[in-house]
């Protein structure tokens, strides 16, 4: 750093100094001795202020360099120091302070953030062969009830638990249920998900939990809002055109004279009433079949016995469509089915698949069966337009349906009845196949 006015200032001191030096040595050889003395006092003078001012200035860098290491920008530097001899210096620690600023400002927000998540968050630092507490987000804190230690070791002692089963691992990445007791609760089961993450020279172990009680009221609650929104939707499209023709009823059978026009109008609107009425019966007894699903009477069921009967319903329907059919199912196993109930299933996937097909040239159903680790598997799958990503998640929603003359029952029920059994029902979809698997225990 080229400091001129430091160096202008230190090198007239210096030619002072050597000046008194060489009076001093002038008025010794003259031997006016008390007037050497009293110079020479001034020159030893002049080289301590030299001294202090060296000094002075070395520290006021040095000062000036440790707060900027030590990220403490709280030092106002003087107004005279801003210009000349710490002009650069000043430069410096400006920017690092802006940049500092700016640091804490993004982890304020980043924080907040962290905080008002749903999720636990608990962030680790490895520092030598320990682990220090980062991070602990609110919702973690209020979970476990714990307060925001900071360090591993303080909070194995609030969730010993958790902690025996984190260093089970060695703090590996994993993704697994985990059951914490927590204080004098019973035990809860959360979602255990961990990731390591290396930055330069440090270590973080990041881990993240999930109640899954919560995350099963927030998909029950999400549930309910959906399906109240068709129920509201279904009963309004009916309730609606009824009271608007009840009115009209109403206006024309107060009139002191009914034409013939008059009648023509009664008798139009009577009948659009019963076919509404129609309609919301059928909406409420397939509502009922929802809500009253009978238990399963199960008993051994041939594989085979039960799709040659379901197929034996369908083929017609198959050939009429032009739909080739490719059956791979062919087991001597038997099953512990309700076999009307997993009949209705089967059906239903293969309606849902004809329907799909509809606009295909060339349509192919598949069948297939196998069994894996105990648990025996259906899928029924086919080559039709697929499922579109924007409605991936509302399938299996009662009375959500893509077809303008089907009620919105069919996966629901199918789903209601594979859980009744003990198994699940999902699906998979690509771009040249859909699939769905029932998975029997």
């Amino acid at each position: 750093m080229k400091n001129w006015k430091f160096y202008n200032a230190l090198f007239v001191r210096v030619i002072f100094v050597m000046m008194l030096f060489f009076v001093c040595v002038f008025l010794i050889y003259k031997m006016f001795y008390y007037n050497a003395l009293l110079v020479g006092f001034f020159g030893v003078v002049m080289l301590f202020e030299i001294y202090f001012y060296i000094k002075n200035k070395v520290l006021f860098y040095d000062r000036t360099f440790l707060s900027m290491l030590k990220n403490d920008f709280s030092t106002n530097f003087p107004e005279e120091n801003k210009k000349d001899s710490f002009k650069n210096l000043y430069l410096l620690y400006e920017t690092l302070k802006v940049q500092q600023q700016e640091q804490t400002s993004k982890e304020i927000v980043y924080q907040s953030i962290l905080n008002n998540i749903e999720t636990g968050v608990l962030i680790l630092e490895k520092n030598s062969e320990d682990w220090n507490i980062f991070l602990m987000n609110e919702c973690f804190s209020d979970l476990f009830k714990v307060p925001k230690v900071s360090h591993w070791k303080y909070l194995k002692n609030y969730l010993p638990s958790f902690c025996n089963e984190i260093e089970k691992t060695d703090f590996s990445e994993l993704k697994s249920a985990i059951s914490i007791k927590i204080e004098e609760q019973d035990l809860q089961t959360f979602i255990l998900q961990t990731s390591l993450t290396r930055t330069y020279n440090k270590e973080y172990y990041i881990i993240l939990l999930d109640s899954i009680q919560r995350v099963i009221e927030k998909k029950e609650k999400e549930a309910w809002i959906n399906l109240m929104k068709i129920i509201s939707h279904e009963l309004m499209n009916s309730l609606t055109p009824i009271r608007a023709l009840s009115q009209n009823l109403l206006q024309i059978v107060d009139q002191e004279k009914l034409e013939e026009d008059d009648f023509d109008d009664i008798k139009s609107s009577i009948s659009t009433i019963i076919n509404r009425s129609d309609h919301l019966q059928v909406f409420v007894e397939n509502y009922r079949k929802l809500a009253m699903l009978p238990t399963p009477t199960k008993v051994m069921t041939p594989i085979n016995a039960l799709f040659d009967d379901c197929l034996r319903i369908m083929n017609p329907i198959l050939k009429t469509e032009n739909i080739e059919l490719i059956n791979e199912i062919n087991s001597s196993r038997s099953i512990l089915i309700d076999k009307n109930q997993m009949e209705q299933v089967i059906i239903n996937l293969i309606t849902n698949s004809i329907y799909a097909l509809k606009e295909k040239p060339e349509k192919k159903m598949f069948l297939s069966s196998y069994t894996e680790n105990n648990r025996f598997f259906i899928t029924i799958s086919d080559n039709g337009k697929g499922i579109d990503s924007e409605i991936r998640d509302k399938v299996f929603l009662p009375f959500f349906t893509t077809r303008k003359d089907g009620a919105g029952i069919g996966l629901t029920l199918s789903k209601n009845i594979i859980e009744a059994h003990g198994g699940y029902l999902s699906y998979q979809t690509d771009e040249d196949k859909t699939s769905f698997v029932i998975c029997l225990i």
